[in-house]
């Protein structure tokens, strides 16, 4: 089974210059420039007697093995990679190479054992930035712009595979805006050869840039099997700016959850194809809750960056400086607006529900029944409410059955409320029926607009499952 490795990485970078590689030298003047700034991390976890390594009492055959174990507390020990931003000492690694590491070493490429300071980690977008004192300036190697590379361009990674020390690999850059799990994943994808222990280090351009952070491969053994996941410059650069300054990192906040739109909504809503997100549901005490935006908007684009779907919302809204009040692109019941929002700090350590996360309902059993377009409504009555835990604020009709073999299968769960049907509010069956015939004339689907629990669902039905 292919599995996802979070497997100490690395690579290596240079500042400035251009140092293409040449036919007759291959990456020989890229490494020789860029090998100086990369270097192996080395961590010790302290580790109590009683914690996994035993202390043999005296007289006890296996006393002998003390002398080999030492006594006292254990260490262990783990190697990744990193590379140096700044003359000075300043170390960009992995966050999960020193997670939970009492002491964190940086070893330089003459061999040189440093004692490394954290000043900061992200475990989010899984960075952490150490600071060193070698005593004199150190070579160090700058940022580029990821958003300029094309898939098929040549990308250099040097590291610490398997604590080797420093090894350079090569490959091309095989796709972009990789998701592997992660809330604002948007990962470089290479074929170069990525290693345990290379976590960390440096993804190079052919000018001597730092494009990516290694970071994860793809692989059903745990070694390199030709695909790579490096966090973009675009993303880091920033986060290392802010784990510089301030030891964590400062993230927008909009205060809403959202869902995506799929080529059927987009169709019934009138957009040209499937992008934006919807926003299901609005903190009343967050910004958006502040401003125009309404439940149901499609947000198509924030601050002139447009909104492919509902995870680039998360992205963007993350990367956006708190405090600063961005225009808000947003598509309402066939209609263009521009909406002003102003972007609050989000608290990642509070118990504020991220932009994009759903609440997770537990499945009502389904049963037949007549229905329109396979879901048997009726009007809400407070028996109704109480039986299917209907919100306070829902109005409409309440599903009480849905066809198993109807489109509505897998979308529609029995206790959400139809509020409206092609952005009519519904009271009772005749009516829905009539909205929803007449809005699928020529097979269109149909926009429901549902109530879960007090979350904003919308939904996309066809009079036929497809």
């Amino acid at each position: 089974m292919r599995v996802l490795i979070f497997a100490l990485f690395s690579l290596a970078a240079l500042m400035g210059g251009s140092a293409a590689a040449q036919p007759n030298t291959g990456f020989a003047d890229l490494n020789d420039a860029l090998s100086p700034a990369v270097v192996n991390i080395s961590t010790a976890n302290r580790i109590g007697e009683g914690e996994g390594i035993p202390v043999f009492p005296p007289g006890s055959p296996l006393e002998r093995f003390n002398d080999m174990l030492g006594d006292g507390p254990r260490v262990e020990r783990s190697l990744g990679s990193g590379f140096i931003i700044d003359a000075a000492g300043l170390v960009v690694t992995n966050d999960h190479v020193i997670d939970e590491a009492d002491e964190v070493e940086v070893v330089l490429q003459d061999g040189t054992v440093l004692p490394a300071e954290i000043i900061g980690r992200d475990p989010a977008t899984d960075l952490a930035v150490l600071r060193v004192d070698a005593g004199e300036p150190l070579v160090f190697v700058s940022f580029g712009d990821s958003d300029t590379l094309r898939v098929g361009e040549w990308v250099v990674a040097i590291g610490n595979p398997f604590g080797l020390g420093g090894s350079l690999t090569a490959g091309v850059v095989s796709a972009q805006g990789r998701d592997i799990g992660g809330r604002y994943d948007d990962y470089l994808q290479t074929d170069v050869a990525i290693n345990s222990g290379n976590s960390g280090g440096p993804l190079f351009n052919m000018d001597g840039e730092v494009i990516g952070v290694n970071t994860a491969i793809f692989s059903p053994t745990g070694a390199s099997v030709g695909i790579s996941f490096s966090i973009p410059s675009r993303v880091a650069a920033p986060i290392v700016d802010q784990l510089i300054e301030f030891g964590e990192a400062r993230r927008g906040w909009l205060g809403v959850r959202v869902q995506p739109v799929t080529q059927d909504m987009a169709t019934a809503m009138g957009l040209s194809n499937a992008r934006g997100a919807i926003l299901t549901r609005i903190d009343p005490e967050g910004p958006a809750g502040e401003s125009d935006l309404q439940v149901g908007d499609v947000v198509l684009a924030i601050a002139g960056r447009p909104v492919a779907d509902d995870r680039a919302l998360v992205r963007i809204v993350a990367e956006t400086e708190p405090g600063a009040m961005v225009e808000v692109e947003v598509f309402r019941r066939g209609r263009a607006l521009t909406l002003e929002v102003t972007i609050e700090r989000l608290n990642e350590r509070g118990d504020r529900a991220p932009i994009g996360a759903t609440p997770r309902d537990e499945t009502p059993e389904i049963t037949l029944g007549d229905d329109v377009f396979g879901l048997t409504l009726e009007p809400l009555t407070a028996q109704l409410r109480r039986r299917h835990r209907v919100h306070p604020d829902a109005e409409g009709l309440v599903v009480t059955a849905v066809d198993p073999d109807s489109d509505a299968a897998g979308k529609v769960r029995v206790g959400d409320v139809v509020e409206e049907i092609a952005w009519t509010r519904v009271d009772d069956m005749d009516q829905a029926r009539a909205l929803a015939e007449s809005a699928a004339e020529g097979g269109n689907p149909v926009l429901f607009s549902l109530n879960r629990q007090g979350q904003y669902v919308l939904q996309t039905l066809r009079a036929e499952a497809s």
